[in-house]
């Protein structure tokens, strides 16, 4: 699509230009975001780690404050299995010109990466269940015109990747075996005229429960939520008032429970960038609201649920973190009603946790930082 194959031939230089003009603007050091006195609330702190790559880092997987995997540009990835203190990094055989755009895991063994490329073919899921040691390409794209932005998983075994529209389908995938993956593009709703989604962080499409699933969509005149409630059979398509155009929209979205959840975007045009906007819902993603502009521009390009503290970080598990790659990143307690900005913090693509004492921003350079509350 227009914008979503933008580091590739027959891509926009819009896209182009986004991809090369991040600019790491984080000194290295332990950093706060401002306090607010008044409530107390615990600040996070985030130190740098060093991921073992100067590769581009594009998304991160939590599988416990422990286990964690990230992948990026290059054929990267990295894992490590003691918090963060030594990350392992290496390269997929093969993958050596490709991007992992997205990476899930369920274990120090168990990971799945999804690559984007130049050729239709470099579109692939790959899968590791021995730590990486060997991967095994599940699926290999065929369409002349896909896109595929990210993968959600409900189990090891149960998940969706989701691909830009095509002719006014979205070829989506779905597999129940962990092993093998079939079309679902019967399933999804119509495609709007444009609409595609962002593969920024991998975090466009995003699951929660056994069940639950939604995807974030950009391009078109609309900036869409698709939602299901039974692991792909059936679909439906919610209106956001996040702005939309050929190079904006939604790009990303989490849920705390089946009805609560964020969707971040904004615009890709650096002659347009005030247009990073959060909303949220309160009933599973049918109806949208935009909370206080987070104090961020460009595109929110990945977020994520802190989750409860214990100690004071949010009301219920409400507070969320944003990252806009070069346009900043910030945090909120309440989902959205107060912002804080993470001073100095920039060029950071996506952002997830284990726990409010385990989470981590990656991007460019194989830049890492551990964040806690």
């Amino acid at each position: 699509m227009l914008l979503a194959n933008s580091f590739f031939g027959g891509i926009t230089m819009l896209e182009r230009s986004f991809a090369t003009l991040l600019i790491p603007a984080f000194a290295c050091g332990i950093l706060s975001a401002q306090e607010l006195s008044q409530t107390r609330l615990h600040q996070p702190t985030l130190t740098p780690q060093n991921s073992g790559t100067t590769n581009g880092l594009i998304a991160v997987w939590p599988v416990n404050p422990q286990v964690v995997w990230a992948s990026g540009r290059a054929g990267t990835f990295t894992v490590t299995t003691d918090g963060g203190q030594t990350w392992n990094a290496s390269v997929v055989p093969g993958a050596e010109t490709l991007q992992f755009r997205d990476v899930q895991a369920f274990s120090a063994s168990v990971a799945y990466l999804m690559s984007i490329g130049a050729n239709p073919t470099d579109f692939r899921i790959y899968k590791t269940e021995d730590g990486g040691a060997n991967w095994t390409i599940q699926f290999e794209n065929q369409n002349p015109n896909a896109f595929y932005d990210g993968v959600a998983f409900w189990t090891p075994h149960r998940g969706i990747a989701h691909s830009d529209s095509v002719n006014g389908v979205f070829p989506d995938l779905r597999t129940i075996d962990g092993m093998t993956w079939q079309d679902i593009s019967n399933n999804m709703p119509p495609a709007l005229p444009g609409e595609f989604s962002f593969a920024s962080s991998g975090t466009c499409v995003t699951t929660q429960g056994g069940r639950n699933a939604w995807i974030a969509t950009g391009g078109a005149a609309i900036a869409r939520v698709l939602a299901t409630r039974d692991q792909g059979n059936t679909w439906n398509a919610y209106d956001t008032p996040l702005f939309s155009s050929p190079s904006a929209g939604a790009f990303t979205v989490a849920f705390r429970d089946p009805f609560h959840g964020i969707v971040g975007g904004g615009d890709l045009d650096p002659g347009d960038p005030n247009n990073a906007r959060t909303a949220t819902s309160s009933n599973g993603g049918q109806t949208w609201t935009l909370t206080t502009p987070p104090p961020v521009t460009g595109a929110i390009f990945g977020l994520s649920y802190v989750g409860h503290s214990g100690g004071g970080v949010g009301d219920n598990g409400r507070a969320v973190v944003i990252t806009a790659n070069d346009g900043g990143a910030a945090w909120t307690p309440d989902e959205g009603t107060t912002w804080f900005a993470l001073p100095g913090v920039s060029g950071f693509w996506a952002v997830a946790f284990a726990s409010p004492k385990a989470g981590w921003l990656v991007g460019t350079d194989g830049r890492i930082l551990k964040i806690t509350f």
